[in-house]
């Protein structure tokens, strides 16, 4: 357990191996939390970071992902009306830093907007009630937010509110018997179309700022994760090994998320 805990302080802090050694010196209540003491030896950063890696050869991080997502929802935090999806990117390293000096083959490039991306994707759904993350998936971050979709539901859920870049769900071979209402975002160049006569096209500007709102949870596992946790930048080479990361960074997430319902 003292390990576990000593993992999950390094997800929190976006702490280094021998950084987190230094900070169980250096910080009581880190110390507190993890259950040591300066009379005790404190796990040195090759301990730690051999216990990382059996979290990564048996894949727990997903199991405590999953089992996260089963407690809340045995709580009766996950309340499974309503489902939001989107996608975040996640920047690779920059060649220059990889010990072989070359690209991470599973890593691929994309463009939003009129910027390029070089890194994978994190996919998610998350509760439209509580903004709790239910479900994930990773991949490189050329792949279509649409292509994922379909992992991105529990199947309880009564309707489903995303971006514009899942148009055409419903019309998908996996999802067509998926019985649930989408709410899918208009996209952007209609938005603006429908913006150069607002008195004419207010109840559609109404419905799609309506849809954004209620849409806008969705973004705040990111805004954790990102803006809290510090992960920026994916730490490793290859997907497994990022799914992971951010598997057990959404499973934390959740924690903060639910901390954050409590307090309100």
């Amino acid at each position: 357990m003292t390990m576990l805990r000593i993992h999950c302080l390094q997800q929190w802090y976006s702490l280094s191996d021998p950084a987190m050694e230094d900070a169980l010196y250096e910080i009581a209540s880190m110390r507190l939390f993890a259950g040591l003491s300066l009379d005790r030896p404190i796990p040195d950063h090759t301990t730690i970071m051999n216990s990382r890696h059996l979290l990564e050869r048996h894949n727990l991080a997903r199991t405590i992902f999953d089992e996260v997502v089963s407690w809340l929802s045995d709580a009766g935090v996950l309340l499974k009306e309503g489902s939001l999806m989107d996608a975040t990117i996640i920047e690779a390293p920059n060649s220059t830093k990889n010990k072989a000096g070359t690209r991470d083959p599973e890593m691929h490039q994309t463009k939003k907007g009129n910027q390029w991306h070089f890194g994978l994707k994190a996919h998610i759904g998350v509760d439209a009630r509580t903004g709790v993350t239910h479900s994930l998936t990773t991949t490189s971050a050329n792949v279509h937010d649409l292509n994922q979709a379909e992992h991105l539901l529990h199947g309880e859920e009564a309707f489903v509110f995303a971006d514009s870049g899942y148009r055409g769900a419903e019309k998908r071979d996996a999802l067509k018997e998926v019985k649930v209402d989408w709410y899918i975002a208009t996209i952007p160049s209609k938005v603006k179309a429908l913006k150069k006569h607002p008195r004419i096209n207010k109840v559609l500007l109404d419905i799609e700022y309506k849809k954004a709102s209620i849409r806008a949870k969705v973004e705040h596992p990111f805004r954790i994760i990102k803006c809290q946790f510090g992960f920026t930048k994916a730490r490793y080479r290859g997907l497994k090994k990022n799914d992971g990361k951010l598997a057990m960074l959404f499973a934390l997430a959740n924690i903060v998320r639910v901390d954050q319902m409590l307090r309100a």
